[in-house]
């Protein structure tokens, strides 16, 4: 197994050359083959963010925090997912569907370009449920953000779950994206095993939770994100997500008549299934579920147009609840 994890890439490209060549597409072999953008990416419209630093206190200590910031009006609060950034969301910004919302995302500490305590020992970054609550929360106070609609998947879209529990009141909506009660199976000792490359490992082991449709740009730039992230982020932020959050006992108490709550999880997740996810939603009273045809693990970051629609169908649910002064778990679940 030692041999495989360290040859991981290798492996990928040998399956992918195969495939190529055994559906009867002539040399030379494409990078990916996954499908190109159908929109040149300079016709996207770009919303250059704009980037800043806040001091955020959490567990005892004060930590400097990078955040980006893209557009006008409502403001969606992203996070990010475990071992990456922000850039996730940058392709999201510029979405034209979603124009008429201010994207807000930051780092959370030893990723992109938050950087770790003064002091920190490199590698002992390890999160945990009180500490990402305390990081959220203390963002939001010190960005000046006032009941922003938060929006996160995989580990983020967990502690979106948290943060209905514990904060429904500090939130317009909650979109948690591939989000479930509790996820086994992903805290593997390659990701921080000393013979084996973490900037090679950690995003081949994330790479096939994308869409096989996703495009081939998108699905590029999650897999540089990983490959980029910081010494034992990625070993740190599964300890939380597949370890120690679990919430199969607490997530039925999640009062959505205080926030409406929607879960969206993309068809072709294997870590957090669309089935683990839909079981999860039964448990809170008046969960909005809904299964994204054509999406993976990464929604935000790998198809943002395609996502992009499923947001926008949210948005508009939320809007149209509000207008009508009913409550989000009355409205349809297709």
């Amino acid at each position: 197994m030692l041999r495989f994890v360290q040859s991981c890439h290798l492996v990928r490209r040998v399956l992918e050359i195969g495939k190529w060549l055994a559906s009867g597409f002539p040399e030379p072999v494409p990078p990916s083959l996954r499908a190109a953008l159908d929109t040149p990416e300079e016709s996207l419209g770009r919303r250059a963010p704009i980037g800043s630093y806040v001091e955020v206190a959490a567990d005892g200590g004060p930590y400097k925090i990078y955040y980006e910031s893209a557009g006008e009006g409502p403001v969606i609060l992203g996070l990010h997912t475990a071992g990456s950034d922000n850039r996730q969301f940058h392709r999201l910004m510029a979405e034209p569907g979603l124009s008429g919302y201010r994207f807000v995302t930051f780092d959370l500490p030893w990723h992109g370009k938050s950087p770790p305590p003064t002091g920190a020992i490199p590698g002992s970054w390890s999160l945990t449920t009180d500490l990402y609550v305390d990081l959220v929360m203390g963002f939001i106070q010190a960005a000046g953000l006032r009941k922003p609609i938060l929006l996160g998947a995989s580990m983020s879209g967990e502690i979106c779950l948290e943060l209905a529990l514990r904060h429904p009141e500090a939130f317009s909506a909650i979109v948690a994206c591939e989000a479930s009660d509790h996820v086994q199976g992903r805290n593997v000792p390659w990701a921080f095993h000393p013979q084996v490359n973490q900037a090679i490992f950690s995003p081949e082991w994330v790479e096939g939770l994308m869409a096989p449709q996703s495009p081939a740009e998108c699905a590029q730039e999650v897999w540089w994100h990983y490959s980029q992230g910081g010494f034992a982020t990625f070993r740190g932020d599964i300890s939380f997500y597949s370890g120690e959050w679990d919430a199969r006992d607490r997530v039925g108490h999640i009062d959505t008549r205080k926030c409406p709550l929607f879960m969206l999880t993309g068809e072709y997740d294997y870590s957090c299934t669309a089935e683990r996810s839909e079981e999860t939603a039964a448990k809170i009273p008046g969960a909005v579920f809904r299964v994204m045809h054509g999406l993976g693990h990464f929604p935000f970051a790998e198809n943002p147009k395609l996502f992009g629609t499923h947001l926008q169908q949210v948005l508009a649910d939320v809007g149209i609840a509000v207008a009508a002064g009913r409550p989000v778990r009355n409205l349809s679940t297709d």
